[in-house]
């Protein structure tokens, strides 16, 4: 009898084990990894968006306090919002392949720093040299950040197994809302103090270097180099992305990368959304301040709704799209089309109601802006995280190109908005960035949908000895055509 009960006993944990090591522990250093890749982009994006609301207070006096600078006669206000992406662009790629073969850790710590850093010294550069050292500066921030979303997606590509990828990759992407939800009223709030807006470069600056040590201490390239891992939940994670162990990093197949027509329609969808959400992301506390005559501290409050809303959302689209394809409801690729035309299309909708909303109806505003912004957050499970089905060991050099390519929108963008907005009081000049932004989102989710895939792709195995480069007839492997 004994016999028979440790037998059972031994059975059921032996079951118990094998089912751990195939779904995983439910929470583990995986979500660690993904909360840092959080905190990251909420650092970053604080840093990225509170010049949006600070330069109204660097040109517009709201503060008490007489010894806070104003800069009155800047007239290129536009110009400094849209240098960040300048540098934005250049780096991308090299930080896709950099992190290929060194890791990200140690690249994402020398790159908040700088940012960091750069962050606090635009009070003293705006002082001695004008909008010229803060448009230097916003340059430099911009070139650091770059290595900032390729590196997420490295990151991702080796820690988020296949069944988890949407819910994961949201939970890092709402960090874009979360540090615009801080950055944007604090900002407002600071800036109208008696300490002004100097302040506020300082405050975004010191927490990206808290963020430095904390990723310095629980950080990690991949699942094999963490020293707090447990052996199930490195096998969970390793079995579902059929990681093999390499002794060194697989030359990168630039071909094969740039004359494939899915990474295409992601670099195609990410332009229409960067043209889209950059128009909004800076100017939104302008367009509430000077056609709804809003003040500053109540222009922030309200240019923070929109992003409260995609960040509840964010974390709603995850686990939705992982249902759906766990589910066997949709597969990954008709998942992706599909999240990614309820971020695109509804925003377009709501945009082109929003060109039409008279000017003192801030209510109708901010509720179309709520929805023009917050729905957006779908997009996050559509071409935002198709990199990582494409090819989760080049997903880093893949949202490189991808990412590089598309902020060239982000520089036109704001630059477009100055063109044809030379008077911001005027609600008929913004209702053509409106509509403009709503045409582009709709165009590019269309070549989105038509060209789109989410199948691991044939140049993924390049270096593993399975499939020659010049073998173009198979796209798919074997092993991951049950995800079509």
């Amino acid at each position: 009898m004994t016999v028979v009960v440790e037998k059972s006993s031994t059975e059921t944990r032996e079951k118990a084990e094998e089912e751990i090591m195939s779904k995983g522990p439910r929470i583990g250093i995986r979500h660690v990894q993904s909360l840092l890749m959080f905190l990251l982009l909420a650092s970053g994006y604080s840093m990225r968006v509170n010049l949006s609301v600070a330069i109204v207070s660097m040109t517009k006096k709201s503060s008490d306090n007489p010894d806070v600078p104003v800069y009155d006669d800047w007239d290129n206000k536009s110009y400094i919002l849209s240098s960040f992406y300048i540098g934005y662009i250049c780096l991308q790629v090299l930080a896709g392949e950099l992190g290929k073969r060194f890791g990200v850790k140690w690249l994402l710590v020398n790159a908040m720093v700088v940012n960091s850093v750069g962050s606090m010294l635009i009070p003293l550069m705006a002082k001695h040299f004008a909008s010229t050292g803060v448009l230097a500066v916003r340059v430099v921030q911009g070139m650091f950040q770059g290595f900032f979303f390729p590196s997420v997606h490295n990151i991702l590509g080796k820690w988020a197994p296949k069944e988890e990828r949407s819910t994961l990759g949201n939970l890092v992407f709402t960090g874009i809302a979360f540090g615009t939800i801080i950055a944007l009223p604090l900002t407002g709030i600071i800036s109208a103090s008696w300490s002004g807006w100097p302040l506020s470069f300082h405050v975004f600056g010191g927490a990206g270097l808290v963020w430095c040590v904390l990723w310095i201490i629980l950080g990690s390239n991949n699942p094999a180099e963490h020293k707090y891992m447990s052996i199930e939940e490195r096998v969970y994670i390793e079995s579902s992305l059929n990681a093999v162990p390499q002794p060194a990093p697989p030359p990168t197949p630039w071909r094969a990368i740039l004359t494939s027509t899915p990474v295409w329609a992601i670099v195609v969808a990410n332009s229409g959304q960067n043209w889209g959400y950059s128009a909004l992301l800076t100017e939104i506390p302008n367009y509430l301040s000077n056609v709804g005559g809003v003040k500053i501290e109540d222009s922030a409050y309200l240019a923070t709704a929109p992003y409260l809303a995609l960040f509840i959302l964010g974390l709603f689209f995850g686990p939705l799209t992982d249902f759906l394809v766990l589910r066997n409801i949709l597969s990954i690729r008709n998942a992706r089309k599909l999240m990614n035309s309820i971020g695109s299309l509804i925003p377009a909708l709501a945009l082109l109601i929003l060109g039409f909303i008279p000017p003192d109806n801030i209510n109708a505003i901010e509720v179309f802006l709520v929805m023009a912004v917050g729905i957006n957050a779908a997009i996050w499970c559509g071409f935002q995280v198709n990199h990582v089905d494409l090819s989760p060991k080049f997903s880093g050099i893949l949202m490189g190109i991808a990412n590089g390519f598309s902020n060239i929108f982000s520089i036109i963008s704001p630059m477009f908005v100055q063109w044809v907005v030379p008077d911001e009081s005027n609600a008929s000049q913004w209702r053509v960035i409106f509509i403009l932004a709503a045409a582009v989102y709709v165009v590019s989710d269309i070549f989105y949908l038509i060209y789109a895939q989410a199948e691991l792709q044939w140049w993924d195995n390049v270096g593993e000895g399975e499939i020659d480069e010049k073998d173009t007839t198979s796209t798919v492997p074997s092993h991951e055509v049950e995800n079509k």
